[in-house]
């Protein structure tokens, strides 16, 4: 459920100009509904009235521009809970920064601007020439290579430290197997997954 705000004013004129400051937005993503009348004024609802794939589009793509890069933008939203966002440039590498840093950032950047509109938890995704879902498929390789050296060697093993996006890729991919379990260990940038054998 996108935002809002009741408010009592004289006018419609005046519960807008109200709105804005109490949504910190300009007064073209607001809608003033009239609820009724009180002794004091008009008894206002102020909604934010915006479409929340199309407002991250904008924004990256304000990004972008500011930039100077050429792209390609897709945006797609999967019912009311998830909205995809897909960057293809002439500048991927320097988009999604070393190890995913500047992806995971603009990612930040986007996400918090959907939530300055909405109550609800919206789950937004971006992704820059394929990288999350080619990293995620070496993850699985990775986890699935690591797990049956582990059931082999009845030995646990600690894989390099990831962000939180990556270890849960892990997580997933071993959920179910019968003879290995995941734990996650450390702090911070130093959190890693450590697979271990089951039935020791």
């Amino acid at each position: 459920m996108q935002k809002k705000v009741e408010i009592i004013a004289k006018t419609t004129e005046e519960a807008l100009e109200e709105a804005v400051k109490k949504l910190h937005l300009s007064s073209d993503k607001i809608f003033i509904n009239v609820l009724g009348e009180l002794p004091e004024g008009l008894n206002c609802e102020a909604l934010i009235d915006v479409n929340l794939t199309l407002e991250g589009k904008r924004y990256l793509e304000n990004i972008l521009k500011a930039l100077n890069i050429g792209y390609q933008l897709e945006a797609r939203s999967v019912g009311d809970s998830q909205i995809y966002f897909n960057i293809d440039s002439n500048e991927n590498p320097l988009l999604i920064g070393v190890k995913g840093k500047t992806l995971d950032a603009l990612q930040v950047l986007v996400r918090t601007l959907i939530s300055t509109y909405t109550k609800d938890k919206i789950v937004t995704t971006l992704d820059i020439g394929a990288y999350k879902s080619n990293r995620a498929y070496q993850l699985e390789i990775l986890a699935t290579k690591t797990a049956k050296e582990v059931v082999k060697t009845k030995m646990s093993v600690k894989l390099k430290p990831m962000n939180s996006y990556e270890r849960r890729i892990i997580h997933a991919k071993l959920s179910e197997w019968r003879d290995v379990y995941t734990e996650s260990e450390g702090e911070g940038e130093n959190r890693a997954i450590v697979i271990k054998p089951k039935n020791l």
